[in-house]
């Protein structure tokens, strides 16, 4: 087993010119702060890392393994054409309150709704990258250019702060095809904070996972369950 270790300050200063146009509209503080790059690391990550890394599982250091990862990367065998990423959905109703303004203009708009017909958008406390194809994609590689995430921002009139997973959601409303949506399963977020902040009605619709979950994710600082 070869362990490689990469230095931050490093791939921030590669990630830093890729990524610095979409900062302002997915970063938690007011202007683009540099050390903020590295929140973005998922989405050029194909740009960064060696060309023969072909894939790459990123996960949040908040999970509990229920089993073995190696499983997880069978999913990549899962992935239609034209998909560059594995990632579940969001279960909370985060983007129906971010998307308010598009959803008031479009009244039949799926942004926002809750599965299984609705578009809730991404959490990317799991992803799975597979950085060939996010090189081959011209599509994907498109959509990072300043000027496209500033009309897509414009579109939606989407203002995050959750960094890479702001990015994909957006993008997966635009472009769907993108993704690999992974089973809730593997990704079983617990952070219930939108339940109590005006959402309690349609929470439920969001936050439910059938079947036997191989990965917890106690997002929000949330207690993950014991064995």
């Amino acid at each position: 087993c070869q362990v490689i270790v990469h230095d931050v300050n490093e791939l921030t200063e590669k990630l830093f010119p890729i990524v610095e146009a979409m900062q302002k509209h997915f970063s938690a503080g007011s202007g683009t702060y540099y050390s903020d790059s590295i929140f973005f690391l998922s989405v050029a990550m194909h740009r960064i890392m060696p060309k023969e890394i072909t894939q790459i599982i990123q996960v949040d250091l908040d999970l509990k393994y229920k089993t073995n990862i190696r499983d997880l990367f069978d999913e990549f065998d899962n992935f239609p054409e034209g998909a560059v990423m594995g990632i579940a959905r969001e279960m909370q109703p985060v983007y129906r309150h971010t998307f308010w303004q598009y959803r008031r203009e479009n009244p039949q708009t799926k942004v926002g709704e809750p599965p299984p017909d609705g578009l809730p958008g991404f959490n990317s406390g799991v992803l799975l990258l597979n950085l060939e194809a996010m090189r081959q994609s011209k599509l994907y590689n498109q959509l990072l250019e300043p000027a496209m995430v500033q009309k897509l921002t414009e579109k939606y009139h989407f203002k995050g702060h959750l960094g890479d997973q702001d990015f994909f959601t957006m993008v997966g409303m635009e472009h769907p095809e993108l993704f690999h949506v992974l089973d809730c399963t593997w990704n079983r977020q617990l952070c219930t904070w939108w339940r109590d902040h005006g959402y309690s009605d349609v929470f439920d619709q969001y936050f439910q996972c059938e079947g036997e979950v191989r990965i917890y994710h106690g997002n929000c600082n949330t207690a993950i369950p014991e064995d």
